[in-house]
């Protein structure tokens, strides 16, 4: 099969849930200034695939990230320390001073030349039908709007708030089990026996164990998330809801059930958040109550509101070796040897992501968007997602090569990691653990790659794009993700794996 051979088809019909994108604000194809109360189910707004239409909104102020010399814990949570502080790497490689890759940026234009492709292959110019990346798509493999089902099966008298906490539910659920599943995994669907993998498998897997009430603690409604269903979780209950066994094992699952229960306590200790009943989707009540919710002409949220309710509420989720700077964890963030005061405990010697929680924000926004006409205002302060994926595009098409000496060492991690699981060594790629630094400098790199990437693409397709631009959760979702996903494909017909992988435990990637 050829490269620019095969078109992905939109599922036909509405969907109760539009995906959208942003540019330097958000987007929405709604015009009205209240969320409506009435039911959800008559809210329709084009394919999943597509996104929302871009409205203007009015100029709102942005508070700046706290200064690391004074707050560097509050910094280093920021989001804006993510595009930063990687920065800082990506200057480094474009002189191609790194500890673990050579850096060959002519190549660039292969790596451009090959996401115009797919995205010219899979949509038409100027190509506005691109949702923005979010977890919303993954329900919909195969073309069905599994999402739309479910909301058409909800009386009439649950009504569009009720529906988007539902929503906010599944996703935040989804999406913290979507830390990458191994080779060997795959999942069977209950409702029509067809089997998925990767992020499409977790997604169907996940909504299946939702519907099914397994994280529900509420007998009159088994379609929600709260915190007594999540701590009645262990091993066996999502080792049989995900379908994990010998010889379909999911990588780290442990790792994600000890998340879970933390999230239980979470949800619980954080009641300003998610309400008396730790509800995830309760975080909608604060949204709206906040002081410095828009409420004028239209809904808009500063988007470090919602940031504030994930970073803050669900702290303590994160595993408790992660890094902690003066005794506050600091969840998805990195020392890192190419930084400044590298190896010593200073702020400078740190790398922030929190890549699941930009997973999180994007696909949060989906459902909040389309259900109750929310706008968020700052959504360009997201950054490319530093995971696997786009990571492994710019190593397969030779942006990024590994040093021999840190090839031999993940070689050599990879032979002990098959002996330790008994798995096949089919394809050999070069394994590392989740910290460590050759993982953190090529996430800190693909952050930034992802910006040029983003740039460079804009300019291949400003023809076809008619005055328009693509926004970077467009190029996300058309071009880079999927960009690595097929790449892998052709590199690594058998597992479909990354050129590098990662010895998961469950929270990263």
């Amino acid at each position: 099969m050829g490269i620019f051979s095969r078109r992905e088809k939109a599922p036909k019909g509405n969907s109760s849930l539009a995906t959208s994108h942003s540019t330097g604000s958000v987007n929405s194809n709604h015009s009205r200034a209240i969320p409506s109360r009435t039911s959800g189910g008559s809210a329709t707004a084009g394919t999943p695939m597509s996104p929302m239409s871009p409205v203007k909104l009015p100029k709102v102020d942005l508070p700046r990230p706290p200064d690391p010399q004074l707050d560097p814990t509050g910094y280093l949570r920021s989001l804006g320390a993510v595009r930063e502080r990687s920065k800082i790497i990506f200057d480094k490689a474009s002189r191609n001073e790194l500890n673990h890759f050579d850096v060959d940026l002519d190549k660039l234009s292969d790596v451009v030349s090959f996401v115009s492709g797919l995205i010219k292959r899979d949509y038409d110019a100027p190509f506005n039908t691109i949702p923005g990346h979010g977890r919303y798509q993954h329900f919909c493999v195969g073309g069905r709007d599994r999402i739309a089902d479910m909301l058409s099966t909800w009386p009439e008298g649950v009504d569009s708030t009720e529906r988007c906490r539902r929503m906010i539910d599944l996703f935040l659920i989804s999406v913290l089990l979507d830390a990458g599943a191994g080779t060997q995994w795959s999942y069977k669907s209950n409702e029509n026996g067809r089997v998925y993998r990767r992020s499409e498998g977790l997604a169907i897997a996940s909504l299946e164990m939702f519907k099914s009430g397994v994280f529900s603690g509420n007998p009159s409604n088994k379609t929600q998330v709260d915190k007594v269903g999540l701590q009645s979780l262990n091993v066996e209950k999502l080792e049989a809801g995900l379908q994990s066994r010998p010889g379909n094992e999911l990588a780290g699952l442990q790792g994600r059930t000890e998340l879970l229960i933390r999230l239980a306590k979470a949800l619980g200790s954080n009641e300003e958040f998610f309400g008396k009943d730790g509800r995830p989707g309760n975080m909608i009540d604060h949204l709206l109550s906040h002081p410095s919710t828009q409420a004028s002409s239209m809904l808009i949220v500063p988007l470090h509101v919602l940031w504030n309710v994930l970073m803050t509420g669900l702290a303590s989720i994160w595993p408790p070796s992660r890094t902690a700077l003066n005794g506050v964890s600091l969840g998805d963030a990195w020392p890192c040897k190419a930084m400044p005061k590298a190896g010593s405990a200073s702020w400078e010697s740190i790398l922030p992501f929190h890549k699941l929680t930009q997973w999180l924000t994007y696909s949060l926004m989906q459902p909040m968007q389309s259900l109750l006409n929310m706008h968020f205002a700052g959504t360009e302060l997201l950054t490319g997602l530093p995971e696997y994926r786009n990571g492994g595009l710019f190593v397969d098409m030779g942006v990024l090569t590994l040093k021999p000496d840190d090839l031999e060492r993940g070689l050599q991690h990879y032979a002990e990691h098959c002996r330790r699981t008994g798995s096949k060594g089919i394809e050999v790629a070069p394994m590392f653990e989740p910290g460590d630094d050759v993982v953190v400098e090529w996430r800190g790199l693909t952050v930034g790659l992802l910006d040029k990437l983003h740039e460079e693409v804009n300019k291949f397709l400003k023809a076809e794009l008619a005055g328009n631009e693509l926004t970077l959760p467009q190029l996300l979702e058309a071009g880079s993700w999927k960009g690595g996903r097929e790449i892998a494909e052709i590199h690594r017909p058998n597992t479909k794996e990354p050129p590098i992988l990662i010895d998961s435990d469950g929270t990263v990637f």
